[in-house]
């Protein structure tokens, strides 16, 4: 099983939009998924109640329990744990990120959101954890200069994964009606992006996840 923490002191870089986009996309690929809701805030665990599908499953967890709850979640057969953090540094960031197998950062591309990413880069460089960024909420043409000049910026400080994510209606359509992008818009723009960022995540930074390795 492999855990996947979304993570960056950053408010508002689309943590929770990226976790439940990429939870259903990974499920369309085969994987077993359980979301995790480690914020207060609690905006994964309201979607799951708004969301009438049965998967992926949608729980709350302390920090002072993500370790037995990660535990049976594994011996229930989850291929993929992806936990939702805060966007600021306390106790449940950090459990999010010394349980990960990958640490996911997004960044706006804008100089205050991409500045942010270096502390939270910096605290999983201290703890040794596997990370990468992702470029989330870009102009509609991610070719554009603000674009590119914020994965420049990124990519000075670590990997960037590919592709960045254009901000669209579609996303926050979606996370009103309890759905991913790619069930509300399968063949629009956005689900194409989260399904080529998941499998560039798999193939990248998780290897074997159908066969339940960690």
């Amino acid at each position: 099983m492999k855990v996947i923490s979304f993570v960056t002191q950053k408010g508002g870089a689309g943590k929770t939009t990226l976790a439940v986009c990429l939870a259903v996309a990974a499920e369309a690929a085969g994987e077993k998924v359980f979301l995790l809701d480690l914020d207060p805030q609690g905006s994964l665990t309201s979607w799951g109640k708004t969301r009438t599908a049965d998967s992926p499953a949608v729980d709350a967890v302390t920090p002072a329990k993500l370790t037995a709850a990660l535990s049976a979640i594994e011996r229930n057969g989850y291929t993929v744990v992806m936990l939702d953090t805060a966007g600021a540094d306390g106790p449940a960031t950090t459990a999010a990120m010394r349980s990960a197998d990958l640490c996911v950062i997004p960044s706006r591309p804008t100089a205050f959101d991409v500045r942010a990413t270096k502390t939270t880069r910096d605290n999983l460089e201290t703890m040794s954890r596997d990370y990468v960024f992702v470029l989330n909420q870009c102009p509609p043409s991610s070719r554009g200069s603000r674009a590119m000049d914020g994965k420049r910026t990124l990519e000075m400080m670590g990997l960037v994964a590919s592709p960045a994510i254009g901000s669209r209606v579609d996303f926050q359509e979606a996370a009103l009606q309890g759905l991913s992008v790619s069930e509300l818009n399968p063949s629009g723009k956005s689900a194409h992006e989260i399904a080529e960022l998941w499998q560039t995540l798999k193939k990248n930074h998780l290897g074997d996840t159908a066969h339940g390795k960690r």
